[in-house]
């Protein structure tokens, strides 16, 4: 199975990819978390990406097509992936699909968290991370209804998408996620 968790920064992807993974055995791939151990260990795309993400801005698909590519073509014995935060342009989703489509294998289906923009910003600045102040986090939102938010008809005109009303309890959305799978 193959499943992408789409949204808003702080709908809470990274929370029900925890609770999936373990669920259906499945390798989380999050790009945030991939940026972040490239950015804390400096190699070489993590210090491009960094001047990225700390200005709100979305790192270019060349950096993040690498580091997928890379973490895939690491575990291709995984029989599942569960994709955070990738894609994020329609370039990227197509560059996904055929990366995938070399080793025979098709994204399942594209899990939507639908959050109120107050819900995220209250999530956001409660996390605590360096790159999360009300400045950068309204630019990310900006930059999500821009650039992200136009794959979801992508994913929509492929009959894969799932919308799921983010901003109810943990275990409501969990819920919801598991009766559409």
């Amino acid at each position: 199975m193959i499943l992408i968790l789409f949204g808003p920064p702080g709908a809470g992807k990274g929370t029900q990819a925890d609770l999936l993974k373990e669920k259906h055995n499945l390798l989380h791939l999050s790009t945030g978390d991939i940026l972040r151990d490239e950015v804390s260990n400096n190699t070489e795309l993590g210090i491009e990406a960094k001047k990225f993400m700390d200005s709100g801005e979305l790192v270019t698909d060349d950096l993040i097509i690498g580091m997928i590519k890379n973490k895939i073509e690491s575990t291709a014995d995984v029989s599942g992936f569960l994709f955070d935060g990738f894609p994020r342009t329609i370039s990227q989703a197509e560059a996904l699909d055929s990366m995938l489509k070399e080793s025979n294998l098709e994204i399942d289906k594209v899990i939507s968290l639908e959050v109120d923009d107050n819900v995220l910003i209250k999530r956001l600045l409660s996390r605590g991370r360096s790159d999360d102040n009300e400045t950068t986090i309204k630019n990310r939102l900006e930059v999500y209804k821009n650039q992200t938010l136009p794959i979801k008809d992508f994913y929509k005109g492929n009959n894969k998408l799932l919308e799921i009303k983010g901003d109810n309890s943990i275990e409501e959305v969990s819920s919801d996620i598991e009766k559409l799978l």
